[in-house]
């Protein structure tokens, strides 16, 4: 059965969504709306003939913190998560407040960024590096899947037919070193960017993770172990070592170009030499 054009629903409750959805399997679910009408440009907007708007879904809404994790509902606006201040992650609220202009944060939903299907937005490489999971749902079950597999580009199809991103879970960690750095580009709809992440236990450096995102994620968890449990400032020894493993890391990559290769690597040495000698 098809729906009529530009048909939307307002579910209330998970229960009506996926009704709505079994009844008219071709209609989308619409969070923010932001990548639906990037570029329009027009007076009249061109919708998908069937929207589920979750609008109304509250438990979407919702933020929880318990003594181990951090619970965020995919239809949190981006500048809330920023507002909070310090429940959230430094590191992604930096990547966050790097994204568009306040105007569409206060549109813009978490889950909306996560799961956008044309392209890979900017905070799946801070919630890759953080160990986020997911909650995916369906009518009849849920289940959650780590970021670093939703965002694998060898996952092609983590999200199943009529399965909705509803939560964000985050680990709560203290990171003692936190780095986002978003490289320049003419091409707004194509960010790239590093994420730099080191923990420390009493001069040793105890966790490290280092994340890149282009058109895909990349991280080198080789070059992390060969940090791991290394006394703080790093020996100019081990420092080369890991700047020499991530060299033949992206030699062999050929997800990414080599002026990107060229960009990364040198702020991967900067990020290095920081925690040097």
């Amino acid at each position: 059965m098809d729906a009529p054009n530009n048909h939307i629903f307002f579910p209330t409750s998970f229960h009506e969504l996926f009704s709505s959805w079994n009844r008219f399997p071709n209609a989308v679910p619409y969070a923010g709306g932001t990548n639906i009408i990037c570029k329009q440009g027009k007076n009249i907007l061109t919708l998908p003939p069937a929207i589920l708007c979750l609008d109304k879904i509250s438990e979407l809404h919702r933020i929880a913190r318990t003594e181990h994790y951090l619970e965020i509902g995919s239809m949190v606006k981006l500048n809330k998560l920023i507002w909070l201040g310090k429940i959230v992650p430094e590191i992604l609220c930096i990547c966050l407040e790097n994204i568009a202009g306040i105007q569409l944060r206060n549109i813009a939903t978490i889950g909306g960024n996560i799961c956008c299907s044309t392209r890979l937005l900017d905070s799946p490489a801070p919630l890759t590096a953080l160990d986020a999971q997911y909650e995916l749902r369906s009518a009849s079950s849920s289940r959650w899947v780590a970021a670093s597999r939703f965002h694998d580009a060898e996952e092609h199809n983590v999200l199943v037919n009529q399965e909705l991103l509803t939560r964000i879970r985050l680990p709560i960690h203290q990171w003692d070193y936190s780095v986002y750095k978003k490289f320049y580009s003419e091409d707004t709809i194509k960010s790239r960017a590093l994420v730099f992440l080191a923990k420390t236990q009493k001069n040793i450096l105890s966790d490290i993770r280092v994340v890149y995102k282009g058109d895909t994620i990349l991280r080198n968890k080789n070059g992390e172990g060969i940090l791991a449990g290394k006394l703080l400032p790093l020996s100019r020894k081990t420092a080369g070592e890991f700047i020499e493993n991530w060299k033949d890391f992206l030699a062999n990559s050929n997800e990414i170009d080599e002026f990107s290769k060229f960009e990364l690597l040198n702020s991967i040495i900067i990020n290095i030499n920081n925690l040097s000698e």
